[in-house]
């Protein structure tokens, strides 16, 4: 059950009195206290209704939230906690509960690189050790897939820091064609993640084309203060990569419509794992499916179609199915 943040402050306001034995709270206490409350907090300053606060406690003695709460009412006036120790803030964990927190924890270690999850890494220690001091450890029930040994990791976080403050850096690069690094001075706009790796998206200084580096092929790297950052306002990342699988965008290449025929035991998994947006069925029959993407041709494309090898034919265009045959053809001849 979905709960609002005033509802939260109200219950938090509620509990906080509950727990105060020294003195009685009847209905009219507790619509003021937390009428202050969400005013402090929130600046509403219309106050609660009497029908507000009956419905909270109600809501808190009852699981809807979780809480079960044992309030009870003296001289048909006032309430408490019949539980002295009782407090919504000390409820234990349910295994539904814990089974998230887990799952919550894996997804969250991914970014470890970050120094803006760093910081968090406290808060995360104590979450795993109230997991384990509530229940006994078992298998993980998600599991992501990642690479520690993935080169280029370190400079994730001040990589981070150079797009967060739009600042120009000095960097060594070394592309894979290359047989020693290349000095570039580089504006970056964007950090993106593709198939368990990052790259780098921006601008090289006295170029507009948009270039993408990968984080494993950066040797080093400093910022440069001093030099004037060029900011590319018109960048949107959705826009940018809308017709792109991957990250490698190819200049001046229009988006195309793309065909391809799926036999038919892989055609189920391509419905439902689709190569991008725009995948649409143009016909099926016994032998498979005919499906059509409208993208830019690049490598990433390349490499998904090879990945299926007899699985998949390129129909169209005629320029991306003479490519995939002739990659197809070297690769076959390497096992003659």
């Amino acid at each position: 059950m979905p709960v609002n943040r005033n509802a939260l402050i109200r219950y938090s306001t509620i509990d906080r009195c509950l727990r105060n034995r020294y003195r009685k709270w009847s209905l009219e206490d507790l619509m003021n206290v937390c009428s202050d409350a969400l005013y402090e907090y929130e600046g509403i300053n219309k106050g609660v209704s009497r029908r507000t606060i009956q419905l909270d406690i109600q809501t808190m003695r009852s699981e809807k939230v979780g809480y079960n709460a044992p309030i009870i009412v003296t001289d048909k006036k006032f309430y408490s906690y019949e539980d002295p120790s009782y407090s919504i803030t000390k409820l234990p964990l349910s295994e539904t509960d814990l089974n998230k927190l887990n799952d919550a924890l894996e997804i969250l270690k991914q970014f470890q690189a970050f120094n803006h999850f760093q910081d968090m890494s406290g808060l995360v220690k104590k979450i795993e050790n109230k997991i384990y001091t509530e229940q006994t450890r078992q298998r993980p029930i998600i599991h992501i897939d990642k690479n520690d040994n993935l080169k280029g990791l370190e400079h994730i976080n001040g990589l981070y820091q150079a797009v967060l403050h739009k600042t120009v850096i000095q960097l060594e690069y070394q592309s894979y064609k290359a047989s020693k690094p290349q000095r570039l001075y580089y504006h970056p706009y964007l950090l993106k993640e593709y198939n368990n790796r990052w790259f780098l998206i921006g601008r090289k200084s006295n170029h507009t084309a948009i270039l993408n580096l990968a984080l494993d092929r950066i040797h080093q790297f400093k910022p440069e203060p001093d030099m004037i950052f060029i900011d590319n306002p018109d960048f949107d990342p959705d826009s940018f990569y809308k017709n792109i699988i991957g990250v490698t965008m190819n200049e001046n290449v229009l988006p195309r419509i793309i065909t391809f025929h799926v036999t038919k035991s892989n055609a189920p998994y391509v419905i439902t794992k689709p190569f991008h947006s725009s995948q649409r069925v143009i016909s099926n029959d016994e032998n498979g499916t005919i499906f059509s993407i409208k993208v830019v041709p690049n490598f990433e494309l390349e490499r998904l179609f090879l990945g299926f090898g007899a699985e998949i034919e390129i129909l169209n265009p005629p320029s991306l199915r003479r490519r995939i045959a002739s990659l197809l053809k070297k690769a076959s001849g390497i096992y003659e």
